[in-house]
């Protein structure tokens, strides 16, 4: 039974204000967001110790948000910290919001008022101005996916982790759980440094969800 962590990047400043991050700003995780992608890892450490496992990937996005979120990951598993053996996937990349970039959603509407509407009722057909539909995320990711999900479903105790952004993992659990595409911003929230967990195992028809979204927040003082 392999395992697969989709993991979103860490808190950044666009994160943390609610403004659109996507491909044109190569935005660093804020002090709060280096503290949370080492939280992530411990988590996931937790939770490979209940799981079979001898081989593990780290696997990102190429933006510096998902490798910093990455290495942290890495770091908490005892994976060799060499920035070397994370594996860089540009298929992984968020969203291209084009015009939308760095607008809070209000302002994309008020600028936009007619796209906007339709972007919100169907994303994945809808793109954005002079950038990405969600399905163009699903035909970029999707094969980046599943090959490692077929690499996972070979090997009865592999892992893999898998650090990329809030469309490409909202759009890949929506496939799996078979929810409409056009529905997987509406039906799925993923929060900055959370997971979620999918197994596989060689032969079964579909993938079994066993985590999405988890959460991890910080310690009260």
């Amino acid at each position: 039974m392999g395992s697969i962590f989709l993991v979103r990047h860490a808190t950044t400043r666009a994160s943390a204000s609610g403004t659109n991050l996507g491909q044109a700003d190569d935005a660093a995780l804020t002090a709060d967001g280096d503290r949370l992608a080492a939280r992530v890892g411990a988590a996931i450490a937790l939770e490979l110790a209940a799981l079979p496992h001898d081989e593990i990937r780290v696997i990102s996005s190429p933006a510096l948000r998902c490798r910093a979120t990455a290495a942290a990951i890495a770091g908490e598993l005892g994976v060799e910290a060499d920035p070397r053996s994370i594996e860089i996937e540009e298929g992984l990349r968020e969203l291209d919001y084009g015009a939308w970039e760095g607008l809070t959603a209000d302002e994309c509407r008020r600028r936009d008022p007619e796209l906007r509407a339709r972007w919100e009722a169907d994303p994945y057909q809808t793109h954005s101005p002079g950038g990405e539909s969600g399905a163009d995320v699903a035909a970029r990711a999707f094969p980046v996916l599943e090959r490692i999900e077929a690499w996972l479903a070979a090997g009865p105790t592999r892992a893999a982790i898998v650090v990329s952004h809030n469309h490409v993992i909202r759009l890949r659990m929506a496939a799996q759980l078979g929810i409409p595409p056009s529905d997987y911003r509406r039906r799925l929230l993923i929060e900055p440094g959370s997971y979620s967990l999918v197994t596989l195992a060689a032969g079964d028809r579909v993938p079994a969800v066993r985590r999405i979204g988890v959460s991890t927040p910080a310690p009260r003082e």
